[in-house]
C-alpha cells in the first residue's frame, strides 16, 4: 500500500514510519473521513480492511463509539479526542469467533505544511487486560465490603431491647458503596430492676478489622454490663481491652444506665461526640457533663454524671457520621442536629426519620451513622395506673421487717395484682429484708415498682457485702433466705451503689389467656 502524508515540502511515507508500531493505527483524508491506511498491529486484531472508503464502512466495530460524529469534530475543531477504555466486541482473526475488548481511542488531526487539517490519525490500544484485571479488583473490594457489612450487621441487635418504661428506637446506615464499612455500634441492655443501659460507640477505621473489633467491644460491654458497675467503670474495663489488643486501636463509646424510679440517666462518655436531650418544654442541650479520652488511651480516668429526666424527655445518641461534613466544623454538625431536634415530634421511629432527612446525609458519604434514640414517655389516664412506683425508709431495729411487710401488702393490694403474685411479692420482700438486716447496715429502704409486665422488689442496705446462694445442710437455720428469692421469683440480682448495694427480684405478669 502506497500512503503519504504531505510535509510542507516532501512527501513522508507512512508505511515505513507506522507498519512496526505496536499500537493499531489507522490514517484517514479528508472531511468525508476516506481510509488510506491500517498498520499491521490493527489488521492482526480487527482483520484487513478495504482502503478508499468512508470509515464508517470500513470500521464497523467503531461505529457504535459515535467514530463519524467524533471524526467530524475533530476535523471541525482541529483538537484530538480520546475515548478511555471503550468497549468494542469483534470477531477475532481465523475463528471467527466474538470476542469482546476495551481500547483507548485517540483520535488526533493530521495537518500539512499550511496548518489545515486534512485527515486524522486514529490511535488505539488494547487495555482489555487492565480493564479486566481493574474488575477483579473492584469485585474483590464489592466482596470484602460485602463481608464486612454481614459481619457489622451481624454484630448489631437483630431485635433491639425494648425495655418498659423506655421507648427506643435505632437506625444503622452504612457507607457509601465505595467506602469501606466502619465500627460503629449501639446496644440497648436490659439490667434488671427495671434498669436499662444504653450504648453507642465508634471503632476507627474501617473494613473487617473494624467489623470485627466492633464485635468484641460490643460482647465485651454486654458481658461488663452483667455486673452492674456504674459507667465509668464500665469504660474503665473497656478501656483496658482495647489498650490489650495487638494493634494500636482507638474507639469511642457512651455508656449510659435509666434508672425509672429516680428517673436518672447516669453515664460517661469516652471520647465520643455528647448526647442531646429534649426536654418537655422543646430546649435541647448536650449532655457534656462526663467527657473522657476515647478508648485505648490508658492512665485517664472516666467519671460518672448523673442527668435527671423528667417524663416526656428525648436523648439522642449518635456517631460522627451524622453530623460531620468534609471540610466543615463538627461542632458545626451538632449544633445543626441540635436544631433539627427542636422540631423533632412523634414516637423515637420518627425522631430518627426527621433526623436522618434534617441532617442530609449525602448518597456518597464515607463513614457509618448509628443512631439510637430513646424517650420518656407521659403516663397519663388508665396508664398511670399501670406504671406505679412506691418507697419506704426502714427506720429503726428488728421492727421494720414487719413494717415492711405491712407496707408491701397495701401497696401490691392497691395496685390490684393476682393475690398469688402478691404473696409471692410480699415473701420476697420479707426474705430481702430480713437479708439486709442480718448481713447489711443502715439505711435500708424498700423499693417497689410495677410496669405492664412485672413487679420488681428492691431493698437497699449500706454495706457492700453481696448476698450469694447457698446451699444449706438440713440442720442450718440460716442461709435459705435467697434460695427462696430466687426459686419464686423469675429473676434476681445485686449491683453496688454509691452507699452500698441494692439486691432486687422481678415477677412477670402471667400472660393473658387467648
Amino acid at each position: 500500500m502506497t500512503a503519504f502524508l504531505h510535509g510542507q515540502e516532501s512527501w513522508f511515507p507512512v508505511p515505513e514510519v507506522f507498519d512496526h508500531a505496536p499500537a493499531l493505527l489507522a490514517v484517514t483524508r479528508g472531511p468525508r473521513h476516506i481510509l488510506e491506511y491500517t498498520n499491521a498491529a490493527y489488521v492482526e486484531v480487527f482483520g484487513p480492511r478495504q482502503t478508499g472508503i468512508p470509515v464508517g464502512v470500513a470500521f464497523p466495530e467503531l461505529v457504535s463509539q459515535g467514530v463519524i460524529a467524533l471524526m467530524d469534530e475533530v476535523y471541525r475543531t482541529g483538537q484530538p479526542h480520546s475515548i478511555r477504555s471503550a468497549r468494542i466486541d469483534y470477531r477475532v482473526q481465523g475463528t471467527g469467533a466474538w470476542r469482546r475488548g476495551y481500547f483507548t481511542v485517540v483520535y488526533a488531526p493530521l495537518r500539512s505544511g499550511q496548518g489545515q487539517v486534512e485527515g486524522i490519525l486514529v490511535f488505539a490500544v488494547d487495555v482489555t487486560d487492565q480493564v479486566r484485571a481493574n474488575e477483579r479488583l473492584r469485585e474483590s473490594e464489592r466482596r470484602l465490603r460485602r463481608t464486612a457489612l454481614t459481619l457489622q450487621r451481624s454484630m448489631l441487635p437483630q431485635q433491639v431491647h425494648q425495655p418498659d418504661e423506655l421507648r427506643v428506637a435505632t437506625r444503622y446506615l452504612p457507607g457509601s458503596v465505595e467506602a469501606e464499612v466502619g465500627g460503629d455500634w449501639y446496644d440497648v441492655i436490659p439490667l434488671g430492676a427495671g434498669r436499662t443501659a444504653l450504648v453507642i460507640g465508634d471503632v476507627m477505621g474501617r473494613g473487617v478489622r473494624a467489623a470485627a473489633v466492633m464485635g468484641q467491644l460490643r460482647s465485651a460491654i454486654r458481658a461488663y454490663a452483667r455486673l452492674d458497675l456504674p459507667p465509668h467503670e464500665v469504660l474503665h474495663l473497656l478501656c483496658g481491652l482495647v489498650a490489650d489488643m495487638a494493634e494500636a486501636q482507638i474507639a469511642t463509646c457512651v455508656y449510659a444506665v435509666f434508672d425509672p424510679h429516680e428517673d436518672q440517666l447516669q453515664y460517661a462518655v469516652a471520647g465520643h461526640l455528647p448526647p442531646l436531650v429534649v426536654c418537655p418544654d422543646g430546649g435541647v442541650h448536650r449532655l457534656d457533663g462526663a467527657s473522657g479520652p476515647p478508648l485505648g488511651a490508658e492512665g485517664w480516668p472516666y467519671h460518672s454524671h448523673t442527668e435527671h429526666l423528667p417524663s416526656g424527655s428525648t436523648v439522642v445518641f449518635y456517631t460522627d457520621g451524622l453530623v460531620e461534613r468534609r471540610g466543615g466544623d463538627i461542632d458545626d454538625g451538632v449544633d445543626r442536629l441540635a436544631r433539627a431536634l427542636e422540631n423533632a415530634v412523634g414516637d423515637p421511629d420518627a425522631v430518627c426519620e426527621h433526623l436522618l432527612a434534617s441532617m442530609r446525609v449525602p448518597h456518597s458519604h464515607d463513614d457509618d451513622v448509628a443512631l439510637l434514640v430513646m424517650q420518656l414517655p407521659v403516663w397519663d389516664g388508665a396508664w398511670a395506673n399501670v406504671y406505679r412506683g412506691a418507697a419506704l425508709d426502714l427506720l429503726g431495729g428488728n421492727e421494720v421487717a414487719s413494717r415492711a411487710r405491712a407496707f408491701a401488702c397495701g401497696v401490691l393490694s392497691s395496685w390490684r395484682l393476682p393475690p398469688d403474685l402478691q404473696d409471692k411479692g410480699v415473701l420476697a420482700v420479707s426474705e430481702l429484708v430480713a437479708n439486709a438486716l442480718t448481713h447489711g447496715s443502715p439505711p435500708l429502704k424498700l423499693r417497689l415498682r410495677r410496669t405492664d409486665k412485672r413487679l420488681i422488689v428492691e431493698v437497699h442496705d449500706g454495706t457492700e457485702h453481696m448476698p450469694r446462694l447457698c446451699r444449706p445442710a438440713l440442720t442450718d437455720e440460716r442461709g435459705r433466705g435467697m434460695s427462696i428469692v430466687a426459686s419464686i421469683s423469675n429473676s434476681w440480682g445485686a449491683r453496688r451503689t454509691p452507699d452500698g448495694k441494692a439486691v432486687w427480684c422481678e415477677f412477670m405478669f402471667p400472660e393473658p389467656r387467648a
